[in-house]
């Protein structure tokens, strides 16, 4: 194992066993057949592209998924993954502020501590849970990840995964259809409920419903996010009942304060508690009163995204 330690005041580093919490999107175990190393950033000094707990993931073909930085040393990365992956013995490099290489400089003027571990393990477990979105407890140790690691293996670095964020998005016209078409462009799975006359094409991570009277249902979790964009507020009730019933971590409707007053008023007559109408978001959105469908788009998907950090402590979204 090769390493070298350089600390200074900005130097985030955690210790071994305090978890470090990231999205599933930063560990793209599922992006590669069959992952033989994986690279995590351990430690961050001053300004970085990455947060520590970012991984770069090396397939048995030579593939690889993930970035640790904005380009300037993950081939260099993926050259010492291809050893580590030979050797089955795992590495710590420091890159940029205090490193030894010289040659490969940051940009950004920071330094970042990468540790890199074999997979020795089947993963079989770690990536069920990944793709049934249960949040996860993964040791880093010399014999690559493991969900609970034994008294006799070495914990190197420890990550909590959250599953990513998602979108269920109800509504009509196209204030619904560009935050839909926004976030599933953006890589986030997207459900979008709304007539049929207006759906848009399908695309990658959008899912289409057709908008119906009646009861709702439909999956979510405390990383879901229900978004509603309705002009003609009487659909919203039933919608909004079952997304209060239910953990996501943001719920907004779209309108104005008038019209978010008159529908909270609506929910408490209809035997909402009062904590149930406080998780209600209205008027939605961090630009007050957007007048086109892309700037209301952008100015909700960053409200969501903010509540997603400050809640998580996590940049990775």
């Amino acid at each position: 194992m090769a390493t070298a330690s350089h600390s200074t005041p900005e130097t985030r580093k955690p210790r071994p066993d305090a978890p470090v919490v990231i999205r599933a999107a930063d560990l793209p175990l599922n992006a590669v057949e069959k992952p033989v190393a994986l690279a995590v950033i351990r430690e961050v000094a001053g300004p970085s592209y990455r947060p520590a707990g970012a991984a770069m993931v090396l397939g048995a073909d030579g593939t690889v998924a993930g970035n640790l930085s904005s380009g300037c040393i993950d081939a260099d990365i993926a050259l010492h993954a291809q050893e580590v992956a030979a050797t089955g013995g795992w590495k710590v490099l420091r890159y940029g502020r205090g490193s030894a290489f010289m040659d490969l400089q940051l940009p950004c003027g920071g330094g970042l501590e990468v540790l890199i571990v074999p997979v020795r393990r089947p993963l079989g477990k770690l990536l069920e849970a990944l793709e049934a979105r249960t949040p996860l407890d993964l040791r880093l140790t010399p014999e690559g990840p493991v969900s609970n690691a034994s008294a006799d293996l070495e914990c190197l670095m420890h990550l909590h995964v959250e599953p990513d964020i998602r979108f269920a998005v109800f509504g009509k016209g196209p204030e619904a259809r560009a935050f839909a078409q926004m976030t599933a462009g953006a890589g986030y799975d997207t459900l979008l409920v709304t007539t049929e006359n207006e759906m848009p094409a399908p695309v990658a991570r959008l899912q289409l419903r057709p908008l119906r009277p009646g009861a709702v249902t439909f999956d979510q979790d405390p990383n879901t996010a229900v978004v509603l964009f309705f002009h003609d507020h009487d659909l919203e009730p039933g919608i909004l009942r079952a997304a209060l019933a239910g953990p996501a971590f943001y719920i907004g409707a779209q309108g104005s304060r008038r019209t978010a007053e008159r529908r909270i008023a609506g929910l408490r007559a209809t035997g909402m508690t009062e904590a149930d109408c406080l998780r209600l978001r209205g008027p939605i959105g961090l630009i007050p009163s957007t007048r086109d469908p892309r700037t209301l788009a952008v100015s909700v998907l960053a409200e969501v995204l903010a509540e997603a950090v400050g809640r998580s402590g996590t940049c990775g979204l």
